[in-house]
This record gives structure tokens, C-alpha cells and sequence, in this order.
């Protein structure tokens, strides 16, 4: 700092521009991940259910142990929620998926392939990743079945009371 800083402003604008300089210089720009087949890899969780997905260019078929996502999927409800991380990022009918999908009930299989689903679009495309972040689709749901406890009926369910 050659020059002589005299006002706050000086200073506010002296700190803003090292700041902004040192988040250039640490911040490298994210690389796309691929295989050789030209795919992206991830894999998505949600309560007991794990999903391995793989996405690739296509016309937006979407196949899930091997059937295809009507059949496996067939609530319309747990559909959209597969198709959530491609409108959010713009990429509807873009890209085939493939996903092995197991543990869990449906619900849990569908929230495990949509948060597969949204990490596999970052890693193929890192422009996509403010989009899918800022929904909340790269985050994964920790919420899970609390465990029984002893003299319980359930998790926190009491055994009915008699006072005779």
C-alpha cells in the first residue's frame, strides 16, 4: 500500500478490493466430473433409502431399476418430485437418468433419487449448482425414524394408563 489512506472511505475501499482479490485467487472455478461414457455420478439419500444415479445427454428418459419411472413410481406425486431438480435448473428433457435405487419405502426412494438426481446435475454442469443449492436440492435430509425406547410403546408413545 504505497498510497496514504486518510478517510474511512479510503479504508472501506482498500479492504473491499484485498478482499475481493484474495476470494478470486482462492476460489478455483469448478471442473465438470465425467466418466468416459460422457456421464455424472452421485449418489442421493433420503431416511433408509440410497440411490446411485447416473445422467447423461438424452431426451429425458428416466429409468429406475431397470423399469421405467411411471411403473416404479406410479403416485404422480412421487413423479414430480423427480422431476423437481431438472425445472429448477432449466434442463427439462435434457438428460437421460439411470438409477439403482434400495432400502426405505417409495417416499424415501423418490427423495433419495431426486437428491442423486441434483448432485449428478452440478457435477455434469457447475453452472447449475447456484439453481439446485438455493432450492435446497444438494442438502440432504437428516431427518430420520427416531429409535424405540425401552418402556415405551413407540418412540415416544406411552402404554395406556389405568388408574383401576
Amino acid at each position: 500500500m504505497t498510497e496514504e489512506i486518510k478517510t474511512l472511505d479510503d479504508l472501506g475501499a482498500a479492504v473491499e478490493g484485498e478482499a475481493a482479490a484474495a476470494a478470486a485467487a482462492e476460489a478455483p472455478a469448478r471442473e465438470p466430473v465425467r466418466d468416459e461414457l460422457g456421464r455424472a455420478y452421485a449418489t442421493g439419500k433420503r431416511k433408509d433409502a440410497v440411490a446411485r444415479v447416473w445422467i447423461r445427454p438424452g431426451s429425458g428418459k428416466v429409468t429406475i431399476n431397470g423399469r421405467d419411472m411411471s411403473t416404479y413410481f406410479a403416485r404422480p406425486v412421487l413423479q414430480m418430485i423427480l422431476r423437481q431438480p431438472f425445472e429448477v435448473a432449466g434442463v427439462v428433457d435434457q438428460f437421460d437418468v439411470m438409477a439403482t435405487v434400495k432400502g426405505g419405502g417409495l417416499s424415501g426412494q423418490a427423495g433419495a433419487v431426486k437428491h442423486g438426481i441434483s448432485k449428478a446435475l452440478q457435477l455434469y454442469d457447475p453452472a447449475l449448482r447456484p439453481a439446485l443449492k438455493a432450492a435446497g436440492f444438494l442438502t440432504r435430509d437428516a431427518r430420520v425414524v427416531e429409535r424405540k425406547k425401552y418402556g415405551k410403546r413407540k418412540a415416544r408413545r406411552s402404554f395406556q394408563f389405568s388408574k383401576r
